[in-house]
């Protein structure tokens, strides 16, 4: 006998909790951590060779490190109780723990840069403008003072290494994820961000800085080698997952295995990955502006990868969500404010300090850049 029942299948579609906002805090906050690391060794190292990819890099840290709270706020879906991060302890929390390590990072990165600046501060004072005494004021009487920087540098690393940690795993604790749950997500954070502190040196040398082809051809160098590192951490990803020894990663794989827009972000991942490498290598000189490109890019899409498309993997039922980008705060006009606000950041910094080229060792510059000397209005 036929059965006249009818039975229906609910499932519920669930809106997105890490809105863009998300993607905008981890992408910058990376870029900084990842800005300050290739900073270290020009200025906290004292290694002349490295002080003009430095320059450049104390500004993607300083500018990215400063917008990256602004992001993070929005993304509290009530910024005005941030403070409650600060009134209730939660030490099983690794979101509050990161509202701890987010100050002590952004404190002694100000700390940092303007230890690293202070030489140039200097310069600028002696420069005769209307500025000068602002300049002298905020030299606080001193110029480049290489222990200081030093000591500077490790208390800001240690901040970095507290906000790479706590960045990555608070988002790989999330068991019901398992694209998200594994041990891999930290490290592919931090190199993923490193390639795009990379990127972004790279474009500033063309856009802001003089066009160094030492700083390319460095960038580039280094820009291959953190990507090896990339390709490694998702070839490992992969081959467990593949292999299934380990439960979590082929889980992680069958949650995504029949989608086509899946496979294709696959095929991106790997392209975006692949061929600034190849370019990176094979033409390190010339090349700087598109290799910066593709892993600026490359290094956004992972994040946005990461949270938008996970949390279109249902936690339960089957299917995918859908999500469609809202064009209003929590959407593209977040985006595009946040970038504008990095964009009004960078601007700043280069005009009060210009980026110029590095004086031989010994040879003290002035505010133009030229060894030795000083600058009048007149000249």
């Amino acid at each position: 006998m036929m059965d006249t029942h009818i039975v229906e299948v609910i499932n519920v579609t669930r809106e997105v909790a890490w809105l863009p906002w998300a993607v905008q805090y981890f992408f910058l906050i990376g870029l900084s951590v990842g800005g300050l690391l290739l900073s270290l060794p020009g200025y906290a190292f004292a290694r002349d060779g490295w002080r003009p990819l430095g320059r450049l890099a104390l500004i993607v840290a300083l500018t990215c490190g400063l917008a990256a709270p602004v992001a993070l706020l929005s993304d509290l879906h009530q910024p005005g109780r941030f403070w409650h991060f600060y009134v209730v302890f939660r030490p099983t929390s690794w979101m509050w723990w990161g509202s701890l390590f987010i100050p002590f990072y952004i404190a002694g990165l100000l700390v940092y840069g303007w230890a690293c600046l202070r030489e140039e501060l200097q310069a600028h004072g002696r420069v005769d403008s209307r500025l000068a005494g602002l300049y002298r004021l905020a030299a606080l009487g001193g110029g480049r003072d290489d222990r200081l920087i030093r000591a500077a540098g490790l208390f800001v690393l240690a901040g970095a290494a507290l906000v790479a940690l706590y960045t990555g795993v608070e988002v790989a604790v999330v068991k019901a994820r398992p694209l998200w749950h594994t041990p891999f997500l930290p490290v592919q954070f931090l190199t993923t961000a490193l390639a795009g502190a990379i990127g972004l040196v790279l474009i500033l040398n063309r856009v802001v800085g003089t066009a160094d082809r030492a700083v390319e051809v460095l960038g580039n160098r280094l820009l291959a080698a953190v990507l090896a590192a990339v390709m490694l951490c998702g070839g490992l990803w992969l081959a467990l997952g593949l292999s299934g020894l380990d439960a979590g990663h082929a889980a992680a794989l069958d949650s995504v295995a029949g989608s086509e827009a899946w496979r294709v972000t696959a095929i991106w991942a790997v392209a975006a990955t692949v061929v600034p490498f190849v370019i990176a290598i094979a033409r390190p000189a010339g090349t700087g502006l598109l290799t910066g490109l593709i892993a600026v890019h490359s290094a956004w899409m992972f994040r946005w990868t990461v949270f938008i498309g996970g949390q279109s993997v249902p936690k339960t039922g089957a299917g995918f969500y859908d999500y469609a980008l809202p064009a209003g705060p929590d959407g593209l006009m977040g985006i595009v404010g946040t970038a504008g606000l990095w964009l009004f950041l960078l601007i700043l910094m280069t005009a009060l300090l210009p980026v110029s080229p590095v004086p031989a060792a010994g040879r003290p510059a002035d505010a133009s850049g030229h060894p030795g000397g000083h600058l009048t209005a007149a000249e």
